[in-house]
């Protein structure tokens, strides 16, 4: 006989409540160990704290603690149906058996899988954390049996032209890193998890997306009279004007407004000399279809803050700024964001906005949370043409989607501002 057949009564009751714990055990780990965050695991570990470096060095080698937590939850599973059979056929009962199997199988469902199993994935990484050295402990004990087990099901698993993979091939794509970020919830500020998401995105954003169209480019003509470009240059906004022979194309350089006003002070400024200006620093041109994320590099390696954006025959598109490229990323520069939604975006009433025609459709949807389409024109006033088919006069009204717009000043061939709002926020 069996030591376990002579084994009392008593002691096999207790033998069966520490199987049927080991396979609790076994079962809630599994789960916590699969589902542990790996990122919070890893942070702990670079600060410090030495079990969940432990943790970490067994998450990096799945098949080792995996392999003796199986083992062990196979025999412990053999062994407490043995023990369940032995104890029936000693209570004399006629079916016995098959009422203790039936119950055993039931106990375990609930009590040894399912409850652990839902515990450890409600709270993956304190399971983790708390089984570590057990875990530790018995991939040492098991290491024979778990390299047997892991040469099996690998060989098992080469015939179906299955094969490990290494750590680097457990890289996250810009996808799953964004799905991360977005689920981060209260663990990141909302406007650091919004800028984490813009840095992701500028890859799929291209210069023609943001860049300030040709119409609405501020420009000096070097041709027109001289106290017309006085004028223009006392009563700028801007920084940094492009200087210009004729047409927009024949650019001569950028003029910045520090040097100008340092010349106008001493009334030493000439045309000659504005032009002289304008050369010491000549035109930086950009390809269109540039994705922000190589035009960023390139205005830093070039150290510019102002690019011209080209098509393939070299005519100007438009120009795009650091300054555009930087607040795609950290949102629009204001000295008050509660009162201004985007410098082109003004709220006239609830629901209902004035905006500048000129301004991206990107812009617009990042201003208003609205969903036009940016597969077509880059800028509402091109959106709004193409769905017109013509260029529309003050007062017209046109739907695109689920978004109403009233057209308000038209000039130069394109439409200059609009009223919008969405069609279900229309006042009356």
């Amino acid at each position: 006989m069996s030591p376990m057949q002579n084994a009392p009564s008593s002691a096999l009751a207790v033998a069966l409540v520490v199987l049927l714990l080991l396979i609790a055990f076994s079962s809630g780990t599994e789960v916590a160990m699969l589902s542990a965050n790996r990122h919070k695991i890893r942070a702990a570990a670079k600060s410090g704290k030495h079990t969940a470096r432990a943790l970490d060095a067994l998450l990096s080698k799945p098949e080792s603690w995996l392999g003796a937590n199986l083992v062990i939850l196979a025999l412990a599973s053999v062994a407490a149906s043995a023990i369940v059979t032995l104890l029936a056929q000693r209570s004399g009962y006629e079916h016995a058996i098959p009422i203790a199997g039936g119950a055993l199988a039931v106990f375990m469902i609930v009590f040894c899988e399912l409850a652990p199993k839902i515990y450890a994935a409600l709270k993956p990484n304190p399971v983790a954390l708390s089984s570590t050295y057990i875990y530790k402990v018995l991939v040492f004990l098991m290491a024979p049996f778990s390299w047997f087990a892991n040469k099996a099901a690998y060989g098992f698993l080469r015939l179906f032209g299955v094969k490990p993979v290494n750590e680097s091939g457990q890289a996250m794509s810009p996808d799953e890193l964004r799905s991360v970020v977005a689920e981060a919830g209260p663990m990141i500020p909302t406007r650091h998890r919004q800028m984490l998401l813009s840095i992701l995105d500028l890859e799929h954003i291209t210069v023609n997306d943001i860049m300030v169209p040709r119409q609405e480019i501020a420009a000096i003509n070097v041709d027109a009279p001289w106290e017309d470009i006085l004028d223009q240059l006392r009563q700028t906004p801007h920084t940094r004007l492009p200087l210009h022979d004729g047409e927009l194309d024949n650019l001569i350089g950028i003029i910045h407004m520090k040097r100008v006003a340092q010349e106008l002070a001493r009334d030493t400024l000439t045309r000659e000399r504005l032009i002289e200006l304008a050369r010491a620093r000549e035109p930086y041109f950009v390809p269109e279809g540039t994705p922000l994320t190589t035009q960023l590099n390139q205005f830093q390696r070039n150290r510019r803050r102002l690019g011209f954006v080209v098509d393939e025959y070299g005519d100007i598109q438009g120009f795009v700024t650091l300054e555009d490229i930087l607040e795609e990323i950290v949102g629009e520069f204001t000295t008050d964001p509660a009162t201004i939604t985007h410098k082109h975006v003004h709220r006239e009433a609830p629901g209902v906005f004035i905006i500048n025609a000129s301004a991206t459709v990107r812009a617009v949807n990042r201003a208003l949370g609205w969903q036009l389409s940016t597969d077509g024109p880059k800028t509402l006033n091109g959106l709004l043409i193409e769905q017109l088919e013509t260029l529309p006069e003050a007062g017209t009204e046109v739907a695109v989607g689920e978004y109403q717009f009233e057209v308000l000043q038209v000039g130069e061939n394109t439409i200059r501002t609009v009223r919008a709002r969405r069609a279900a926020t229309a006042p009356g």
